[in-house]
């Protein structure tokens, strides 16, 4: 199938982000400074992010970003989070200086940094999932319906079986990979994906506008 724009996924890991845009129709180039052997997408480039946007960030329709969270992220001990970068801003003023739309997205610990957020959950989708991230969208408007409607107990994904001060019941790689829509990928690559679903409605969006724009 060609598709006809082209989108890029930063700090992409295994490509959770990247399949939802090419379901969305973006062709995907997918940047991590980590080697990712299970990268879904249609390029991978192992590199420093912020470099590769600020070098070819203009070459592309939409960008995507979710910097590293582990500062905000509630399983990470707050004795630890200091030890952790702050890439939202930064990221940010990469993303503005390219002139595209784009998306950063976050954990919820996250959401006073970003501006006017957009919260994504599983059960929006129709997915058996908790796993609330916020995302500032940036060049056109997202059209958001109702979120948290879960009518059964919803798989939560955490990374939590890393930690041993914390016991609590942890679900299987295949549990983790139906709720979240993603069947390529280890279980700890999911603990630091997006599913697919949310991406993939942000994207079409992002195509809707890019196309009016188009001569």
């Amino acid at each position: 199938m060609v598709r006809p724009f082209k989108a890029l996924d930063t700090f992409c890991k295994a490509g959770g982000t990247t399949k939802g845009l090419q379901r969305a129709g973006f062709y995907v180039v997918g940047v991590d400074i980590e080697d990712q052997k299970h990268y879904c997408g249609d390029l991978f480039v192992q590199g420093d992010a912020l470099e590769f946007i600020h070098k070819y960030g203009r070459e592309f329709d939409f960008i995507w970003a979710s910097p590293v969270c582990k500062r905000y992220s509630q399983m990470t001990p707050k004795a630890h989070r200091g030890k952790h970068p702050d890439q939202i801003a930064e990221t940010r003023e990469y993303l503005v200086e390219t002139g595209r739309p784009f998306a950063i997205e976050n954990v919820p610990s996250a959401r006073r940094l970003l501006h006017r957020p957009l919260m994504l959950c599983g059960s929006q989708f129709g997915l058996n999932l908790r796993r609330h991230r916020f995302i500032e969208i940036s060049g056109f408007y997202v059209h958001l319906w109702p979120c948290c409607c879960h009518k059964k107990s919803p798989v939560l994904i955490t990374g939590t079986h890393r930690r041993t001060y914390e016991p609590r019941y942890e679900y299987s790689v295949e549990q983790c990979r139906e709720a979240s829509g993603i069947d390529w990928m280890t279980r700890e690559e999911i603990d630091q994906s997006v599913p697919p679903a949310y991406s993939e409605f942000i994207g079409k969006q992002a195509i809707q506008y890019i196309s009016r724009r188009q001569p």
